[in-house]
């Protein structure tokens, strides 16, 4: 702004010998008022400079306290991960004592819901060989009411039941 003044001042571009001549009043009011204007215009850049500063102070400060705690969380969730996985083995091992039923191979998983599954899993295949042994058992078994496959030793004395035990072996 001041170097717009000076050139449309024709005052301003004088020789210095024209310089030395005495200033009326009024130009000695607008150079002062253009000072006057100059220094409020330093002083709010100043102003604005300082806060720019303090501004820039505090996010650094918030820079490095957000920093520490981002530290302190990574280090915070690595515990949890481990004392997590600590946890999970644990349970696999009271899953695999509390089911002694299931194959302890088939009880697996890297989360706790995952070992719940398997074992669920295991059971289910526990529980379809039992009964498909049930049904071979029950098919095997001789129904209630069959007749005997032999004589019937009761009321017999020790000589009449090694006797009747001979007859069945073919001898005589």
């Amino acid at each position: 702004m001041a170097e717009a003044n000076n050139q449309e001042d024709p005052k301003v571009n004088e020789s210095p010998e024209d310089q030395d001549k005495v200033s009326t009043p009024e130009e000695l009011e607008t150079i002062k008022a253009q000072l006057q204007e100059a220094d409020e215009a330093r002083s709010a850049l100043e102003q604005a400079m300082a806060e720019k500063d303090a501004r820039l102070a505090d996010l650094d400060a918030a820079l490095s306290e957000a920093k520490s705690q981002s530290e302190a969380s990574a280090t915070e969730l690595a515990s949890v991960k481990e004392a997590r996985d600590q946890a999970v083995t644990k349970y696999l091992g009271m899953a695999k004592a509390t089911n002694p039923q299931v194959p302890e191979d088939m009880i697996s998983g890297e989360t706790i819901e995952e070992i719940d599954a398997s074992v669920e899993k295991g059971k289910g295949l526990v529980s379809a060989v039992k009964k498909t042994l049930e049904s071979e058992t029950a098919a095997a078994k001789v129904p209630a009411g069959a007749p005997t496959r032999g004589e019937t030793t009761e009321g017999m004395s020790n000589k009449e039941m090694i006797a009747a035990g001979l007859r069945q072996k073919g001898g005589s």
